[in-house]
This record gives C-alpha cells, structure tokens and sequence, in this order.
C-alpha cells in the first residue's frame, strides 16, 4: 500500500504538468497554424516526452530496490527476518538483543542507543500487517523497561493499525521506510580502490553477506526453509534429499 502510494505521489504532479502541456501545445499550435495536424504533432511530442521521464522514473525506483536487497527479504522467514533487522539496526548504531523465538511477550527485539530503548516487533509479510502487531509493540514496553516501541515490517498496515499506532505513538515502518534504511547505509559507499576498501563499503558488503546467509543454505546455497520434527522446528535446505545441510532456528 506504501509503495503504491509513493509511486501515486511522484507521478500524479507530472501528469497535472503534462496535461497542461498537452493542452497548451494542441491548443497553441492550433491557433498559431490553425491545423490539426500540428497540433496533433505537437500533442504527441509532449507524450512521448512524458512517457520518457515515466520510464525514467521507474528505472531508477527499479534500481533502488535492487540496490535495497528487498526481493531477498521477501523470501526470508519471520526469524530469519528478525536476525537480518538486527544487523541493519546495528549498522544504524543500536545495541541490538534479539529476544527469544517463543515466549518473547511481544518483542521480537530490543534496541538500545544512550538513553533511548526501543521494543520492535518484526513483521515479513506478504500483505498488510494488522492490528494485533501495534498491540504486542505497546504491550512489550512495560516488561522490557522501554521508552518507545516500533513495528517494522516489509510490507504496508491496514487502517486500523495506522490509527492505533498514532494514538499509541508506536512508529510504524513500512516497506518504503524500511527500504530508505537499507539504502542509507550503502548511501556514501563507493567502489573501493584495490587494497583499500572503506568502512562505508565494509558495512554495505556485510549487509548484503547477511541477506544471503539468512536466506541461503551455507552448503550448497539453495533457499532455507522452516521445518518441523519431533524435536521442534529447524531451518533446512529445501533441495532436500540431495542437501541434507540444517540450522537451528
């Protein structure tokens, strides 16, 4: 729902301007040659233009979010989600605890930066994340002594959440924020000169190692899936019975 709002904002300014130009250039060249051919003409060059910086916008969101690694977060599972949220918060400066897989009364983790502690519950949807994720995030900050509490979350919030969230004052980060996250550490990297690499690069390059250790098999880098035995639930490779590669979840 962010993403296509974001999307609707930057172009609805560019299609009021160019509906403006298309109208002054018909109407113009008609009245300068009084032929509809030019100013057929001159319409048409006006949405050619426009269809250019339309593609020219979508490009560059194109490779933003390639850049973020969020087609990678959409595949992971929600604690394999969690771990990776911990090493982006902690590239941002948090102490960073990520609490247990049960039982963790309503945060999935806790920040801590000076004075400021933050409950955060983590939500890798692939819709809309609902009410109940603001209500766990308020919940948890009387038991983890927090000042604030933050509900992260790959995708968008229904309504209800949203108006929740605001009367609770629980921040609220959807996939477009979370993706601004991402790409603000990776902001001031460059590609390093041989043998001398920056700390901004060293960052970047551990964030993207951790994308693809969280989602990947170590052993033969198939995607990891959530399994369950007798003993409970594990992460296991899902080219299985070839890879027989596990890891504790």
């Amino acid at each position: 729902m962010a993403k296509r709002k974001r999307k609707k904002e930057e172009l609805d300014p560019i299609k009021a301007l160019v509906l403006l130009l298309m109208l002054g250039a018909g109407f113009g060249s008609y009245k300068l040659t009084s032929s509809f051919i030019l100013a057929g003409v001159a319409f048409g060059a006006v949405m050619m233009i426009y269809a250019i910086v339309v593609i020219s916008i979508t490009r560059k969101r194109n490779e933003r979010l390639k850049r973020s690694g969020i087609a990678d977060i959409d595949k992971m599972e929600g604690r394999q989600f969690e771990k990776y949220l911990g090493h982006l918060l902690e590239a941002h400066g948090y102490s960073v605890t990520v609490t247990q897989a049960a039982g963790d009364f309503g945060a999935d983790l806790v920040l801590a930066k000076g004075t400021q502690r933050v409950v955060v519950q983590a939500k890798r949807y692939s819709k809309n994340v609902g009410i109940k994720a603001v209500q766990e995030a308020q919940a948890s900050i009387a038991h983890y002594s927090a000042s604030e509490a933050w509900v992260i979350s790959n995708s968008g919030y229904t309504e209800a959440a949203v108006t929740l969230a605001k009367s609770n004052a629980v921040r609220l980060i959807d996939r477009a924020e979370l993706i601004e996250m991402i790409l603000k550490v990776n902001a001031n990297s460059s590609i390093p000169t041989a043998g001398a690499e920056t700390e901004q690069h060293n960052t970047e390059k551990m964030i993207t190692k951790q994308i693809r250790k969280e989602v990947a098999c170590a052993k033969c880098g198939q995607p990891l899936v959530r399994r369950k035995s007798a003993r409970g639930e594990f992460l296991g490779c899902s080219s299985y019975p070839k890879c027989r590669h596990t890891e504790a979840v």
